[in-house]
């Protein structure tokens, strides 16, 4: 018997909460530089409670080969990944208006 999702109330491989919380997010995505210079792709603006963070880190460290971590609400990926993530993001469902890259 499938499961069935508490928040939309369709079964959980038909589910569309997590699509429709994408829309709502204000995803932004930064360089920082940290211990000796290297640079680090700081993404902020996840509702982590929407969206399974876990499940992206995986697969942003899978499309770019470098390491990463999760700081509370915040992504860090090892590397200048800029551009590469806002395409990538855009890929995974989240609209284009509401990714900012400062």
């Amino acid at each position: 018997m499938n499961d069935i999702c508490v928040t939309c109330g369709l079964p959980k491989d038909l589910c569309v909460c997590e699509s429709i919380a994408k829309e709502s997010q204000k995803v932004e995505i930064s360089i920082e530089k940290k211990k000796f210079g290297k640079k680090y792709t700081i993404i902020t603006g996840i509702d982590s409670k929407e969206i399974d963070m876990k499940d992206m880190l995986k697969k942003l460290k899978a499309k770019f080969a470098c390491g990463g971590t999760i700081r509370g609400t915040t992504i860090e990926l090892q590397g200048d990944h800029k551009l590469k993530v806002r395409d990538t993001l855009q890929g995974l469902g989240f609209p284009p208006e509401t990714i900012v890259i400062k």
